[in-house]
């Protein structure tokens, strides 16, 4: 079975780690359920809302080139409880009303955010690293006996 992205499948949850769940979907291939993609409440602990070996429908957001595949438990039972929808009526915008924004429902938005919380990761990481290394310079002239002129 190929994996297409939008696609909701059912997978068995083999794993959990701080960030996220990892699924084995049909066909042998697993993806990831970030942390923020298990429920729309807040999730502190994983462990609240799965279970290693528990069934769990997932909708695929996203395949990257290297094979990754980004998964959701969330927006697999939000499309589960949505009645079916008649087929979009086409819209006469004037040429002076604004376009609707673009929601991060898309995977170009999400990698997006992910690059953005991963730069900021990236300098909280430099800052505190270079942090530490003033404290630890700081702490080597503190320590030293001064020199000085004698009264």
């Amino acid at each position: 079975m190929a994996l297409e992205i939008g696609t909701v499948v059912e997978g068995k949850v083999t794993s959990i780690a701080k960030f996220g769940a990892f699924v084995l979907l049909p066909g042998g291939k697993s993806g990831l359920v970030h942390i923020s993609e298990i429920a729309n409440a807040f999730v502190s602990d994983i462990n609240e809302f799965v279970q290693v070996g528990q069934s769990v429908k997932v909708r695929i957001l996203s395949i990257s080139d290297d094979g990754k595949i980004n998964l959701s438990i969330k927006r697999a039972e939000e499309t589960a409880a949505q009645t079916p929808q008649r087929p979009a009526r086409p819209s006469f915008r004037q040429e002076n009303e604004p376009r609707p924004r673009q929601t991060s429902s898309s995977p170009v938005g999400e990698v997006a955010e992910r690059s953005d919380n991963q730069e900021f990761e990236d300098k909280l990481k430099k800052f505190m690293q270079e942090s530490d290394s003033r404290i630890a310079d700081n702490r080597l002239y503190a320590d030293r006996p001064r020199r000085g002129r004698k009264h």
